[in-house]
């Protein structure tokens, strides 16, 4: 699924290295309101392919993949920068990290995410935020009996390293995979190396 504000186009690399399907929503391309996180679930669930699935999740996106992981068809989840800190509700914060993240990224794809989050919206993009942020993906993720994968980019500011371990512990035989030189649009930057950690958890049998 792709994250807050992109759509298709931010996995097309990925795509690339490793064939998947995308699924886009209200704040993740899609302009339109913005429905309760469990609504974004359901909606995720039932364009689910039959199963073994590995759902994939970047950035806000991660909550709504957490969320639907307890369909039978789920195998493994893969998060990708994980941006639920509690610490980056306050504007400030979210604001200072966000510009740390931006310097941090390769300045070549700053059209493409442009493009992206003029076609979804600043108004479903805002909902999205507020719909998402909230949700305690910690519980979600110690209900999981699947495997559960978070990958971090070394120089991510907005999915920072303290944080991205303790999504990961909460899962039940969770793990941490960090990228170096990556920073949050791995799935962009650094598809390569994302595609060997999906198929890592079973990644080449079925992505979602």
């Amino acid at each position: 699924m792709p994250g807050l504000g992109l759509d298709e186009r931010s996995s097309r690399r990925l795509r690339q290295e490793l064939p998947g399907s995308v699924v886009v929503l209200p704040g993740m391309g899609e302009a339109a309101p913005v429905p309760p996180l469990g609504e974004l679930a359901a909606r995720l669930a039932e364009a689910l392919p039959e199963g073994p699935v590995v759902l994939v999740g970047h950035s806000q996106s991660c909550q709504v993949v957490a969320a639907a992981a307890t369909d039978p068809r789920v195998a493994a989840l893969v998060l990708c920068g994980p941006t639920t800190d509690p610490r980056m509700r306050r504007f400030p914060v979210l604001a200072w990290r966000w510009v740390r993240t931006a310097l941090a990224e390769p300045w070549w794809q700053v059209p493409l995410i442009l493009r992206q989050w003029l076609h979804t919206g600043p108004r479903a993009m805002a909902a999205l935020w507020r719909t998402a942020s909230p949700d305690p993906i910690g519980a979600r993720l110690r209900r999981l009996r699947v495997p559960v994968v978070v990958v971090r980019g070394a120089r991510d500011a907005l999915c920072p390293a303290a944080w991205a371990r303790q999504v990961a512990a909460n899962a039940p035989g969770g793990r941490l995979v960090v990228l170096p030189g990556a920073a949050h649009m791995v799935v962009q930057t650094h598809p390569a190396e994302l595609a060997d950690v999906l198929r890592s958890v079973g990644a080449g049998r079925a992505t979602g």
